[in-house]
């Protein structure tokens, strides 16, 4: 990211200024381990100029080629863009792809020794053509399926020799097979015993894993989907968020809701809105993972919920002002917030 983008924080929100500079000034160091569907993000950058004499579709002169991290590898990278330290535990596969992945995460001096390689499936990737800013289209190459038991045992000791550095465990569910429900059961196991707790970006297939975590951070649609609740209004909002609380079974729920900001539930206090800071928005791609990404790191340094969820506000809104997978650092954070301390709407 190339300058922060502008934005103005509520009056409410800009008091706390001093507080959330000195979580970040504790950011270097923190240690969090993210656990999911670690995968390739591959962005083909073009122009179109004509319709193909084929068949209706555009044709893409292409300029150019971005190969990024995506899934939990963004949120990895997210961390380590933040100045903490971050361990994955994930599955690849041994092709050119996976080879890619491990060179990018060693490239950033992130550990990969968590990431367990596999010819019994393909790492996934996401290719995106874009066009005039636009996306023309996507092609995934996944295994969805969950891994063998083999793999999983795997996994399994790849995560036990992992849990015990981390000062906050982050489960990133892409819906791409490593997330199942005995996992969790080890995560939730692995984190009593180091006393740490756990963060969830959801997926809602996967919805009946998630009990007993710390934190689950859905959408809009998946908040809707994995509550019974369409999110139409304020009322609804507030229906599904105490749903959530109860089927979980969870300490707290925050909905990203797009350009209406996040909402975080908590059992025992009043709802806490945060409205969006995006000033503009180009592309949502990755905006999830920078959210749970500070969130984790926020709690890391010794911030609570609410001013962890505020920064992840403001982090999340300057990131969708990119276009493809993008990430914040810190002082570009504390910048941001700087200037919307001194900005009212």
């Amino acid at each position: 990211m190339s300058s922060p983008t502008m934005i103005a924080l509520p009056t409410p929100l800009a008091r706390r200024f001093p507080e959330l500079q000195a979580g970040i000034q504790r950011f270097p160091g923190r240690r969090v381990l993210v656990i999911g569907d670690v995968m390739l993000d591959v962005f083909i950058w073009g122009d179109v100029q004509r319709i193909s004499p084929e068949a209706p579709v555009p044709v893409v002169d292409v300029r150019r080629e971005s190969q990024l991290l995506g899934g939990a590898a963004n949120v990895v990278h997210n961390i380590a863009a933040l100045g903490g330290r971050p361990s994955v535990v994930g599955l690849i596969g041994e092709d050119a792809a996976g080879r890619e992945l491990l060179r990018q995460l060693e490239d950033l001096h992130i550990p990969t020794t968590g990431l367990v390689r596999t010819p019994e499936r393909p790492t996934t990737q996401k290719t995106r053509i874009i066009a005039h800013h636009q996306q023309v289209v996507r092609f995934d190459r996944e295994d969805p399926h969950p891994p063998s038991r083999s793999l999983h045992r795997h996994i399994i000791d790849s995560l036990a020799a992992h849990f015990s550095d981390a000062e906050v465990v982050v489960v990133s569910d892409y819906g791409k097979g490593l997330i199942t429900a005995e996992l969790m059961d080890t995560v939730r196991a692995l984190a009593a015993t180091h006393r740490v707790p756990i963060l969830v970006d959801p997926k809602v297939k996967n919805a009946d894993a998630y009990r007993a975590v710390d934190l689950i951070t859905p959408n809009n649609a998946e908040a809707s989907a994995m509550s019974g609740v369409t999110i139409a209004d304020e009322a609804s909002l507030l229906q599904a968020g105490a749903a959530l609380l109860d089927r979980f079974d969870c300490g707290k729920v925050l909905i990203t809701r797009g350009p209406d900001g996040m909402s975080l539930f908590e059992r025992g206090a009043a709802p806490f809105h945060i409205p969006t800071v995006a000033r503009k928005v180009f592309d949502v791609t990755g905006a999830g993972d920078t959210v749970i990404a500070t969130m984790a790191l926020a709690l890391a340094a010794g911030l609570d919920m609410r001013n962890a969820a505020i920064l992840a506000n403001v982090a999340a809104g300057m990131v969708v002002g990119e276009l493809g997978t993008a990430t914040v650092g810190a002082d570009q954070l504390i910048e941001a917030l700087n200037d919307g301390s001194r900005r009212e709407p």
